[in-house]
This record gives structure tokens, C-alpha cells and sequence, in this order.
């Protein structure tokens, strides 16, 4: 049985659209079975309705840049509503906390533009051109009550070019995350990845 996805997001969708492809193309063990925005106009909601997929705005009831109180209870309840056995962050804005963290333990996903543990939190790609550094990139990580701070599942690793402005390495960036997203969500359809001591372990296939 495929591996249902619960998507957060708040932007544009890019990496949404990419999980969508990769799912629908059978690349991935696992679908999309509801996406959930904390914006109204966020056009990843638009990119989840053409694919025929259930979208949602759902209110964060304040301006606080934390999911709390009645908003995060109305995302577990949808989310737990569609039986969903992951639930990935792409782009959204807010910082879950305990409640909804331990209601999906081991279960959250998040890709962030950096190689965490560097250039943590907003603006990874500003951080790490004004930092001087020659490599950048991309990491998924499990979500645990640090931010960005979980257990890195995946990472890749792109050039940073001396006439790098934060689009361009945005841009390189972001075509790494579309590949490793998808990737790691599969991995974790398959039950290959185990947690110890903080560390993620990636079970190889026998014979690889």
C-alpha cells in the first residue's frame, strides 16, 4: 500500500509539484493525499487542485510566526482525518512545536537550504554568501522541537560561484532539493530509515 503524504506549505509549491510528479510517475512509493496552507494565496493550494489532490487553506489565527493552540489542532485533525503516515514541510512558514510534533514522531519531514547544522533558520542562502563559504546545499531532516536542528536524512551539496547573487544560488538549490525531497520521502515509504542516537541510518537493499 503507497505511503500517504501530508504536505505544509505556504509559497509557491515548487517542491510540492516535484513530490507530485515524482509520486504520480511511480518513482515514489508514496501520494499526496492533502495539502494544507497557513496562506489563502499561496499557489501551491492552485497546484494541489489541478492535480485533483485536497487542499486547504487553515487559518494560524494569529500573525504568531508559531503554530499553537486552536490552528495547530485543526492540522492534526485534518491531517490524522486523512490517515497520513508523513507529514512534509515545503515552505511553510510557521514553526510547529511539541504538540503536533509528537503526534507525528519520527513522522515530519522538513528541506531546508543549507547544510544543516550551517546557516540554520530564515534567509540560509543570504547566511551562507555572506559567510564567504565556497559550498552550499540542501537537507532533509526529521522535525523535533529545534529548528532545523532534527536528524539529517539526506544532503547535497552544490558550488557557490564567486558572482553568486541569493537567487542564483537559490536557483541551484532548489534543483537539489526537488531531487533529495522526493527521495528521502521514499525511503521512509520503504522503512529504510532508522533512528539511533540521534542519527539517521539508511537500511541498503541486500546486495547493494
Amino acid at each position: 500500500m503507497s505511503c500517504k503524504i501530508g504536505v505544509l506549505v505556504s509559497g509557491r509549491g515548487s517542491n510540492l509539484k516535484s513530490i507530485i510528479e515524482k509520486s504520480t510517475s511511480s518513482e515514489m512509493n508514496a501520494e499526496v493525499a492533502v495539502v494544507l496552507s497557513d496562506r489563502k494565496e499561496a499557489y501551491a493550494l492552485e497546484i494541489a487542485k489541478k492535480e485533483g489532490i485536497e487542499a486547504h487553506y487553515v487559518s494560524p489565527e494569529n500573525t504568531n510566526p508559531i503554530l499553537t493552540g486552536k490552528a495547530e489542532d485543526n492540522y492534526i485533525n485534518i491531517l490524522k482525518n486523512h490517515d497520513v503516515d508523513i507529514v512534509c514541510l515545503a515552505g511553510f512558514m510557521r514553526i510547529v512545536k511539541e504538540k503536533i510534533i509528537n503526534e507525528f514522531k519520527w513522522k515530519m519531514m522538513n528541506i531546508h537550504p543549507s547544510l544543516l547544522p550551517s546557516f540554520k533558520g530564515l534567509n540560509a542562502q543570504k547566511q551562507a554568501l555572506d559567510y564567504g563559504v565556497h559550498f552550499a546545499g540542501a537537507t532533509v531532516h526529521f522535525v523535533t522541537g529545534e529548528v532545523d536542528g532534527g536528524p539529517i536524512i539526506l544532503q547535497a551539496v552544490v558550488p557557490v560561484y564567486q558572482d553568486d547573487t541569493e537567487d542564483s544560488l537559490s536557483e541551484r538549490i532548489l534543483e537539489e532539493e526537488h531531487r533529495i525531497y522526493p527521495k528521502a520521502i521514499d525511503l521512509f515509504a520503504n522503512n529504510k530509515l532508522k533512528i539511533k542516537d540521534n542519527k539517521v541510518f539508511i537500511e541498503e537493499d541486500n546486495g547493494q
